[in-house]
């Protein structure tokens, strides 16, 4: 292959200034790709989503700029107007490679015309990170603009083997590869669990288990409050932590925290969490829990490994596939009863250093340098 440094990589997808995993994400690749010597451009939205589609406060981050980066906020995700103007840019630019980063069907029109403008130059490869072909709350088209954007990619990589199959469903033809998440190294070191209950003014006392990420219904915040209504949790100096902005009305979820009488054993802290805060927040924790209902990959997962804190994930999509049974956590089904369980049996049955022990060797799986040489494999 021809040296690295003779090659562009273009990125297309969120960055700063919005904010979120994603952007986050998309940041740490690029970094990576330019730690492999190679020459890289991220391609930002300027529009990302119109402020009435958006569920969250704001679409934009409150850190500090990302050094170091090369990011243009250009590409207009309802316009298709710039969707021509950034297809031309990028195909008379002629990057080796242009990486598209694919999370909804909503993105299809923007991102499949800007490919197919690009694929002209018959020069540039278009290989996408799919993560959700056929998103958790799926709508009757959105086969249909999954189906347009796929037509546009040279190849695929997923992140989780069930992905994969969804993509084999729509193209059996193109090649597509799979590859584990890897690790969110880049919110900062970990530190102490003494400074983070500091921060965050928790009573260090305590045991503390961690739901974090945008609050959705798919995630299953119900599930998990259900399962800590159990009354042994009484006996436990344990609190729930629930660490995320909701993008759904909130309005049910604190009657049924009311309801279930569970107001003193939990810690809300309903707002987006910036980069800077997440190290807290995780240091914080024994253990984080992620109930979803239905999932393909979770970023929550690789930031669980970074800071070695052992998970519960529910038996869904392709968190079984990140989080070893009895070694890395707990795998439980999608319903309070075995929810409960797990967590009881962690905090009152278990030395939670064996899981720590294995999750600092399973986390050496999940490097950046892998992920950019199995883009290297499309080239």
């Amino acid at each position: 292959m021809t040296n690295p440094s003779d090659i562009e990589v273009f990125i297309l997808g969120t960055a700063y200034p919005l904010r979120g995993g994603l952007a986050s994400f998309n940041e740490r690749l690029a970094r990576a790709f330019k730690d492999a010597g190679y020459k890289v451009t991220l391609y930002n939205f300027s529009l990302q989503y119109p402020s009435f589609l958006f569920p969250g406060k704001t679409q934009y981050s409150t850190d500090s700029p990302p050094e170091g980066l090369d990011i243009l906020s250009k590409v207009n995700s309802i316009n298709p107007f710039n969707w021509l103007k950034i297809g031309r840019e990028i195909r008379n630019r002629r990057p080796r490679l242009l990486v598209l980063r694919y999370w909804m069907p909503f993105m299809a029109p923007c991102m499949g015309t800007i490919a197919r403008i690009v694929k002209k130059n018959h020069f540039t490869k278009i290989v996408a990170i799919t993560d959700n072909i056929i998103p958790h709350e799926a709508r009757f088209y959105d086969s249909c603009l999954s189906k347009y954007f796929l037509k546009s990619c040279h190849g695929f990589i997923a992140m989780s083997k069930t992905v994969l199959d969804d993509i084999g469903h729509f193209d059996k033809t193109k090649p597509r590869k799979f590859y584990p998440h890897p690790l969110y190294d880049n919110y900062g070191k970990p530190i102490s669990r003494e400074e983070a209950c500091q921060r965050l003014n928790l009573d260090p006392s305590f045991n503390y288990m961690l739901f974090f990420g945008f609050i959705r219904q798919y995630k299953g915040l119900d599930i998990l409050l259900q399962a800590f209504a159990d009354q042994r949790f009484e006996k436990l100096p344990l609190k729930l932590l629930i660490a995320g902005e909701f993008y759904i009305d909130p309005r049910p979820y604190y009657r049924m925290i009311d309801e279930l009488k569970l107001s003193q054993r939990i810690v809300m802290h309903d707002s987006f969490i910036s980069n800077s805060e997440i190290p807290a927040w995780f240091c914080a924790a024994d253990l984080i829990v992620q109930p979803y209902k239905s999932a393909t990959q979770s970023g929550v997962t690789q930031i669980a490994y970074y800071f070695e804190k052992p998970m519960i994930v529910t038996n869904v999509g392709g968190l079984p596939e990140m989080v070893p049974d009895g070694k890395a956590g707990y795998i439980v089904e999608p319903e309070p009863k075995s929810l409960a369980e797990a967590i009881l049996r962690f905090f009152s049955q278990n030395n939670p250093k064996n899981f720590v022990r294995f999750i600092k060797e399973e986390k050496q799986k999940f490097s950046w340098e892998g992920l950019v040489k199995t883009f290297e494999e499309f080239l």
